[in-house]
């Protein structure tokens, strides 16, 4: 456990130009107490300790602003900016070293059942305000625009922004520099 806040603790580092030191990020930002607390009630939640998760959390919540979950599955590196007003659902997977900003919720539309909540995969960036809702995808490397609401699956390396979110740029694969050779 303490492997991976020390890696969320760096990715924040690297991830916000705010950050100034190591210390500060560990005492003064709030995502990094959500995570600490949401990895503290998610083990609870895997024991069948389902009340205690909760509570956790909800207590995680009344001191963050970030509502996480025990039953979510969240990968290394989440990095959750100015986190007030997150809600990340309990069917929610999201991969490693996904950003997400203010306000965003991936939830659920409540027309489903069992699986209801998003997978986010790896290199997600989340803008502010935006809802994912649903039982849907967000592929690897994707960005979704502030307040966007997504209903619909997302193709990695895809940007997608509106309400009801659509596509505007997609990528095949990322772009390779070809180099010359000389061929004698």
């Amino acid at each position: 456990m303490f492997k991976n806040i020390k890696y969320y603790v760096n990715n924040v580092m690297k991830n916000d130009p705010a950050a100034k030191n190591f210390l500060e990020v560990v005492l003064l930002y709030p995502s990094v107490h959500a995570i600490v607390f949401y990895r503290i009630s998610h083990f609870m939640f895997n024991k069948n300790l389902f009340f205690l998760a909760r509570f956790v959390s909800q207590f995680a919540r009344f001191l963050t602003g970030i509502e996480i979950h025990p039953g979510a599955k969240i990968g290394k590196g989440l990095f959750i900016d100015h986190g007030m007003g997150v809600v990340i659902g309990e069917t929610c997977e999201i991969g490693n070293d996904v950003t997400i900003y203010q306000g965003v919720t991936l939830g659920g539309t409540g027309k489903d059942k069992g699986k209801r909540h998003p997978n986010i995969e790896d290199n997600v960036i989340i803008g502010s305000g935006a809802k994912i809702l649903g039982p849907i995808t967000i592929g690897s490397s994707s960005k979704i625009g502030a307040n966007a609401v997504v209903l619909r699956d997302v193709p990695s390396n895809s940007t997608a922004v509106g309400i009801p979110a659509k596509i505007i740029t997609q990528s095949i694969a990322p772009i390779v520099k070809l180099r010359k050779v000389k061929i004698s």
